[in-house]
């Protein structure tokens, strides 16, 4: 930096004198002629790459302008993995933002950067100009010839094609022909090929480049599913007549494999699949009175037969679980194991590695604790006595499981351990295998949830069980689709094995349903827990869990009864994952738009995606209206802003409800009845101009 001194005229406080004024500016000038600013997608001052997935629609923006009245234009330059490089014009958000944009989908894995250019559109300038004076009989002639000037400049440009240049030429002349009237030569000025060519290549001036900024592009999964949670020991598990229970295993989890993709879901999550420890084993509903016949929490992991890198032993072998593995992509699914960095006391790197846990003052090793939870049967590991040494472990563990044919990783409790290492960890794995990724189980401060996505996570859970009323979903969605997409990717699990809401404890199938479908259709990623499709929804007095909780034993279901019976919510969650497969719009995440409703109970959104985003070639565009209230009927006037989903201000069109079938023709304004004890949610499809 350097320092500038600026002599200037008397101050009135000091008569006659002479001021000097030092100022500090920078070295080299960082803004260009036509200045750039506040580009997006970026992360904080772009420490790490914003974030996208093959397929994702992306907003590019920018804050661009230009002194005076002039006319500027903006284009995005796209770089792509390979180095094929393209342009896209960029418009004005709307007039007098200064904020341009436009919307691009990144159709390649890997490194793409971007820079958006700004330059004097000369001939958009001379054409408002023109059109304001010509008609108006003011300085005609020096209109003509200053547009003519401009058109022969260009057409002595011989890197554009030659007919743009005849074109060129021959307008340039026809404006300064006096044989020809001025309603003739201003006709010149409507003419398509001019237009087209400005267009395509406008006639710049001056001219300015951002610096370059990265967006990460992951393989679609990392962003796009529907996830499916079961605990392979309860799938086929069988008790005996003496108490004691017969596990489940690999072999036997693999007959639920078609059910789960029958349901649409296609990928399974599985919690740790690793040998348990037998000391402190927690018992029934998370009791310190295991009995024998207790096979403890997957999450105290480590016993005489091994650590994470081990298979406990009663689910089978690793060639087991290879063709379990296999099994699911047959049904087209991919399976997601837990990665839970915390050992049982049984551990092998409790006698091994002593110094990667706390030891307290009194010789003890510091279990793990989140007040007023005690896991008794859980060694923390700490990250700061030996990191180099749990580092090298840790990446030797993923990339064994790697091997063993895992592509995807769910995280527990990421916000526990140092976010350097995370960074470190994603860095180091994607960089070798960039097709796996890492969704984090992360319920924890908004900053530390956000800086692990950040960081590297590709996905991760978010407060969406504890968001029900609709100013609390409002504000939520609205903030998952605006203001942290760059580097945020929500997972909606509806519920988890720790997780039973009060919303859904107390609100019935009414509540199940809700939840479901606007998980559904708020991401294109959500996820359900085993259970969930049975109603399962009695708690363990004094907790917000279920009641003989599956993490301390065995819950084998009938889920054949229960659909047999219709008891069973499955073909509600098939039909909405057939919507999601058959919608594009629902793919995305940053399209969702709030709308209004009368009612405290009826939340309104929709889901747009224009055809050349589609894949379809045609536009695909949803409303979904929810009663968030599972103990109430409710009737509204719910009030549309249609251009957020393509439709001019005063349309008519026809819907088509998803879950009924029912037709509808709707407008900006329109009625609806929605009774939580019958069909608590429309998600309507609009199909066309009404009949």
């Amino acid at each position: 930096m350097a320092k500038t001194v600026i002599r200037t005229g008397a101050a009135p406080e000091t008569p006659g004198a002479v001021q000097e004024l030092q100022t500090t500016v920078p070295a080299e000038p960082r803004i260009g002629r036509i200045p750039i600013l506040d580009l997006s997608p970026q992360l904080n001052d772009n420490l790490w790459p914003a974030k996208a997935f093959v397929g994702e629609a992306v907003p590019f923006a920018a804050t661009a302008f230009r002194e005076g009245h002039d006319l500027i234009g903006v284009m995005l330059l796209l770089t792509a993995p390979d180095g094929t490089e393209s342009q896209h014009p960029m418009s004005l958000k709307s007039a007098g933002t200064d904020r341009w944009e436009t919307l691009v989908t990144l159709g390649a894995q890997g490194r793409w950067t971007y820079r958006v250019r700004a330059y004097a559109d000369d001939w958009a300038t001379w054409l408002h100009n023109a059109s304001v004076k010509i008609p108006a009989e003011v300085d005609v002639e020096l209109m003509f010839l200053i547009g003519s000037e401009l058109l022969k400049r260009e057409s002595a440009d011989t890197t554009r094609p030659l007919p743009e240049r005849r074109a060129f030429t021959t307008a340039a002349k026809t404006l300064v022909d006096p044989a020809k009237s001025v309603a003739a030569r201003f006709a010149v000025l409507s003419s398509p090929k001019l237009a087209a060519a400005a267009a395509v290549r406008p006639m710049a001036g001056l001219d300015s480049v951002s610096e370059a900024r990265t967006v990460l592009v992951e393989r679609t999964r990392a962003g796009v599913g529907s996830w499916y949670e079961f605990f392979p020991r309860s799938e086929g598990a069988v008790k005996r007549g003496d108490g004691s229970w017969q596990s489940g295993t690999f072999r036997t989890a693999v007959d639920r494999l078609p059910a789960v993709a029958a349901m649409g879901f296609n990928v399974l999550y599985l919690p740790p699949i690793h040998p348990i420890g037998l000391a402190y084993r927690k018992g029934p509903n998370n009791t310190l009175n295991a009995g024998p016949n207790d096979p403890g929490s997957p999450w105290a992991i480590g016993s005489a037969d091994g650590g994470h890198d081990a298979i406990h032993p009663g689910l089978g072998t690793v060639a087991d679980f290879q063709a379990f593995l296999a099994a699911a992509r047959e049904n087209g699914i991919e399976v997601a194991l837990d990665l839970a960095l915390q050992a049982s006391p049984d551990h092998p790197w409790v006698t091994e590695h002593p110094e990667w846990f706390t030891t307290l003052p009194d010789g003890s090793i510091a279990y793990a604790e989140n007040p007023p939870k005690k896991y008794q049967d859980i060694y923390p590991v700490n990250f700061d006595n030996d990191p180099l040494g749990i580092r090298a472990e840790v990446l030797r563990i993923v990339r064994y499981w790697i091997g063993v044919g895992v592509n995807i990783f769910r995280v527990d409790n990421p916000h526990t351990k140092p976010l350097d290492f995370w960074e470190w960890l994603i860095f180091e794995i994607n960089a070798e295998f960039p097709d796996v990724f890492f969704l984090a189980e992360a319920f924890t401060r908004p900053a530390l949830l956000q800086g692990l996505g950040k960081v590297g996570f590709q996905q991760s859970y978010t407060y969406f069980t504890w968001r029900n009323t609709k100013e609390e979903l409002s504000e939520f969605f609205d903030g998952l689709a605006h203001e942290t997409a760059d580097f945020l990717r929500p997972n909606l699990f509806v519920n988890t094995p720790d997780i039973l809401s009060e919303y859904l404890q107390f609100g019935g199938p009414a509540a199940f349903k809700i939840r479901a479908a606007l998980a559904a259709t708020a991401a294109p990623t959500w996820g359900v827990y085993t259970g969930f499709d049975l109603f399962e929804s009695v708690a363990r007095p004094g907790a917000e869990e279920n009641i003989d909780n599956e993490k301390y034993q065995y819950r084998p279901r009938d889920f054949a009864a229960a659909e047999a019976a219709g008891t069973s919510l499955a073909p509600y969650l098939t039909l909405l994952n057939r919507i999601r497969a058959e919608h594009p719009a629902l793919g995305q995440l940053r399209n969702l738009h709030l709308h209004e409703s009368e009612d405290e109970g009826i939340l309104v959104y929709s889901k747009f995606l224009d055809a050349p985003f589609t894949g379809t070639g045609r536009s695909d565009a949803l409303i979904i209206v929810a009663n968030v209230d599972p103990h109430s009927v409710r009737q509204t006037l719910v009030h549309l802003d249609l251009p957020r989903f393509g439709l001019p201000h005063g349309s008519s069109f026809e819907v088509e409800d998803l879950i009924t079938g029912a037709i509808w023709n709707w407008s900006a304004d329109n009625f609806v009845r929605l009774d939580a004890f019958t069909e608590p949610v429309h998600i309507l499809h609009v199909k066309g101009p009404a009949q």
